[in-house]
C-alpha cells in the first residue's frame, strides 16, 4: 500500500503541470490573436500557413528556449510560469513575420523559389 504522502505530493505536481500546460495553451492563442489582429492575411491559404508556422514556432520554440537557458525551476511559482508564457508568446511572432514575408515575396516575384529568395537576401547583406 502506498503512502498517502507520495500520493498527495503526485496530486500537487499533477496540478502544477496542468497549471502550466493551461498557461502555454493561453499563451499560444494569445499569440496568434495578435500577430492576426496587426497584419490581416489577403487568403485562406496564407492565413492557415501563417497560423500553423505561429503555433508551432511558439511551443517548440518557446520549449527551445526554456530548455537551453534552464528556465525550469521558473515554473515552480505563479510569476515564473506568466514569463515562460510570455517566451512562449515571443518565439511564434517571427514565424508569422517570416510566413507573410514569404507570401509577399512570392506575390512580387511569380514562380521564384526559396532559394531564390535567400540569395536575393544574402546578396542585399553583402554575403
Amino acid at each position: 500500500m502506498s503512502e498517502p504522502t507520495s500520493i498527495g505530493v503526485g496530486g500537487y505536481v499533477l496540478s502544477k503541470l496542468f497549471a502550466l500546460l493551461l498557461i502555454i495553451v493561453f499563451a499560444v492563442i494569445l499569440v496568434a490573436i495578435v500577430v492576426m489582429a496587426m497584419t490581416q492575411p489577403k487568403s485562406t491559404r496564407e492565413w492557415i500557413t501563417a497560423l500553423i508556422s505561429t503555433v508551432v514556432a511558439s511551443i517548440c520554440g518557446g520549449a527551445f528556449i526554456v530548455q537551453y537557458f534552464d528556465l525550469h525551476a521558473w515554473g515552480e511559482v505563479w510569476q515564473g510560469s506568466v514569463a515562460i508564457a510570455g517566451i512562449h508568446f515571443v518565439c511564434g511572432l517571427p514565424a508569422w513575420v517570416f510566413v507573410r514575408g514569404w507570401f509577399a515575396y512570392a506575390d512580387q516575384n511569380k514562380g521564384s523559389t526559396l532559394t531564390d529568395m535567400i540569395k536575393e537576401i544574402r546578396e542585399a547583406f553583402g554575403r
